[in-house]
């Protein structure tokens, strides 16, 4: 396994926000992780990345356990979290963006031509600042930014929120591609349909628990909705 996450504990002061969580996720794989507002799929996201110290538990990457690892030498072993928001670089227009992520200069498959071959719309608008863009095409560079880290595994936080339908379209389309180059993406989304659809596998949190896992295939919905909602 690419990803072996085990008994994942995490708090915000006296608040616990995970409960023993566990998953795995291989390489090339997309993982999807489910649940309703506030049931720690974002915190999750930012303990895999580094970004919570306030943890307990395993986080092993490629053999190697990162749990207590800072967030930048996690990200140059090859972990790239697209967050929540977008979260881009407002002073920087488009190009500059996506050469931040870059900063790492980790060898691999993605630079600026590949990116801008994935996303031909962000070639047109290099020039461009953040705010001049539209929320979908804002998704592109954030998504764009994080590939442009050559990540082994790729975390995304509620990419399509907000969205209009041909940006998402948009988005999930570019998985394949990404997919191909043998990165793994852990999808967190609140269309659990449509997360469901691009993954192979499946997670759902309920107040820091996992509730429900397998093969998406195998989840109907009966049982996925009593794991998300607990009834």
């Amino acid at each position: 396994m690419l990803l072996e996450v085990a008994t994942l504990e995490a708090f915000y002061g006296d608040l616990q926000a995970l409960q023993g969580v566990s998953l795995a996720i291989d390489t090339g794989e997309c993982v999807a992780l489910v649940g309703a507002n506030g049931a720690g799929k974002t915190t999750f996201l930012k303990c895999v990345s580094g970004l919570i110290a306030q943890k307990r538990g395993s986080i092993v990457f490629d053999g190697r356990e990162i749990s207590r690892a800072p967030a930048e030498a996690i990200a140059r072993l090859g972990i790239s979290l697209t967050p929540e928001g977008r979260m881009l670089f407002r002073s920087l227009n488009v190009e500059e963006n996506l050469q931040m992520g870059g900063l790492g200069r980790r060898s691999g498959h993605w630079n600026l031509s590949r990116v801008y071959q994935l996303f031909p719309l962000l070639a047109e608008r290099r020039l461009q600042m953040p705010n001049t863009l539209s929320g979908g095409q804002q998704g592109l560079v954030a998504i764009a930014r994080a590939l442009m880290a050559n990540p082994r595994l790729l975390l995304c936080d509620e990419l399509s929120l907000g969205l209009a339908p041909v940006a998402i379209d948009l988005i999930y389309a570019s998985f394949a591609t990404i997919r191909a180059e043998g990165t793994a993406i852990v999808l967190v989304e609140q269309d659990v349909k449509r997360a469901l659809s691009a993954s192979e596998r499946a997670y759902c949190l309920l107040e820091g628990l996992v509730t429900l896992q397998g093969r998406t295939c195998d989840l109907d919905d009966e049982r996925l909705t009593q794991a998300y909602f607990g009834t």
